[in-house]
């Protein structure tokens, strides 16, 4: 089933460099499009830390209820990304984004508008179906259009977008809470702060769909369809010179006219499936069993939990996307330079260590009179220090390397369909982790929930050393 293609790039393919600027200016223009699907994927997911104890109040939620109403738009997600891959293997990459950018708008005015808890867990839902499919469709389409040479940096696009988003999300929050007196507290015409923190998020939807007019199809896509004059006019402005060499190259990969299915999942003539399905299903467990999002999600809920007040949660939060920002800038600045198995390994142990500090600064701590974790202030502090670590840790490794492979690893017949597996069992793993931490909170606290988070990103460390291969320089047509 492999392709017997040569892996030096400098035979195989022209990477763009410097000498061609309006191929570089072009690449980076179209992937950076197709990243504002990573930057609603993290407003999206980010905009719920803040307004969790306004909506439960507003809703007359219990905590199983407000967990749900936090992690509803997880299993969306999980439906979004196993639709998005056999959609845009049907019908284009462009296409389905167009649909995905609408479903975000809607999404974001409905959750604003929602008077009830299943009306508003009905619209989370319908925006898990958008950030699902962005999660699938932003990294195939980068790794599809950009060059050997750019494809580690120009993929970590989506994640620096994902986290740009995020931090997006908690400032706009921070802001429209302190300038309303609180999420509950009336803002503009009288409505809820919290309804607002939701309906920010129109504007970048309406600028994704406006963004996605000037992008081409994926020139992969088209040779996949037979159309090939097409994609070579798309590869001319990507690399070239090059264009005759990649048209024939993705032929090659994808054995003469065969169009991509579900069933290439699996082993020719057998019922197992591809062993690399199952690396990309772990990498996506382990990218959020290590906790992350309980840090993005109940970031506040957290801080809170540790003794802080509202307005300095809400604040930590913003300290936090700004950490997760700088250190996804330098895994944009190492990833063609170290590799991706180098940065996952560095992060793993750093993740590990800064997350057993925490567990054991939770379980050391005592608590008030109303029975809320209370810290010292030396060891708020550490605690702090430790959680931004664990951030550093995950952004410049985890975050934007897990995404980067996945765009990587499947060879263009089952790119689109494994990117929805993987992506699709990432989010439901974020669910599993999202609905319980609530629980765990309420039973076991923060150090028993830190403590499984610990346990996880110890055991990454042994399966990047065992499963995971170096992809850095080599065409996607040589994986």
């Amino acid at each position: 089933m492999t392709t017997q293609v040569s892996s030096d790039n400098t035979a195989s393919t022209l990477p763009v460099t410097e000498e061609n600027p309006s191929s570089v200016l072009y690449v980076l223009f179209i992937s950076s499009v197709a990243a504002i699907g990573g930057f609603l994927f993290g407003f999206d997911s980010g905009v719920i830390n803040g307004t969790v104890t306004a909506l439960g109040n507003a809703f007359n939620s219990n905590d199983v209820t407000t967990g749900f109403n936090v992690a509803s738009m997880l299993l969306g997600c999980a439906i979004g990304a196993l639709m998005a891959g056999p959609l845009s293997d049907r019908f284009g990459r462009k296409p389905v984004m167009i649909i995905t950018a609408i479903i975000f708008a809607v999404s974001a005015f409905g959750s604003g508008i929602s008077a009830s808890s299943a009306e508003f867990i009905f619209y989370r839902l319908l925006g898990g179906l958008g950030i699902g499919a962005a999660s699938v469709l932003a990294p195939a389409y980068i790794a599809e259009v950009a060059p050997p040479a750019l494809r580690g940096r120009l993929a970590t696009l989506q994640q620096l977008a994902i986290v740009l988003g995020l931090f997006v999300a908690f400032l706009s929050n921070y802001l429209i809470a302190v300038t309303a007196g609180g999420a509950e507290a009336n803002f503009l015409l009288e409505l809820p702060a919290w309804r607002w923190m939701f309906w920010v998020e129109l504007i970048p939807s309406l600028l994704f769909l406006t963004g996605i007019i000037f992008i081409p199809e994926s020139p992969r896509y088209l040779v996949a369809q037979g159309k090939t004059e097409q994609a070579r006019s798309i590869f001319k402005r990507i690399s070239k010179g090059a264009e005759n060499r990649q048209v024939d190259q993705v032929k090659q990969s994808l054995h003469g006219d065969h169009k991509p299915g579900l069933k290439d999942l699996f082993l020719e003539g057998q019922k197992k499936i591809h062993p690399i399905i199952w690396v990309g299903i772990a990498l996506s467990v382990f990218q959020q069993f290590v906790g992350i999002n309980v840090v993005f999600y109940y970031g506040a809920e957290l801080w809170q939990a540790a003794g802080f007040d509202e307005s300095q949660s809400l604040f930590i939060n913003v300290l936090t996307g700004t950490t997760n920002i700088i250190s996804t800038f330098i895994a944009i600045a190492l990833i063609d330079k170290l590799g991706r198995k180098p940065l996952l390994l560095i992060g793993s142990l750093g993740m590990f260590i800064s997350l057993a500090a925490l567990t054991y600064i939770f379980a050391t701590s005592g608590f008030d009179q109303a029975g809320k974790l209370a810290l010292s202030e030396d060891m708020g502090i550490l605690a702090l220090i430790m959680a931004n670590l664990f951030v550093v840790f995950f952004g410049l490794s985890w975050g934007p390397v897990v995404w980067v492979l996945l765009g990587e690893i499947f060879n263009n017949r089952i790119r689109g369909a494994a990117l929805a597996v993987a992506a699709g069992a990432q989010w439901l793993a974020n669910f599993a982790i999202t609905m319980t931490f609530p629980i765990l909170l309420g039973n076991v606290g923060l150090s028993g929930a830190y403590g499984v988070y610990a346990l996880s990103a110890f055991i990454s460390i042994f399966f990047v050393v065992k499963y995971i291969k170096e992809t850095r320089g080599k065409s996607l047509e040589a994986m």
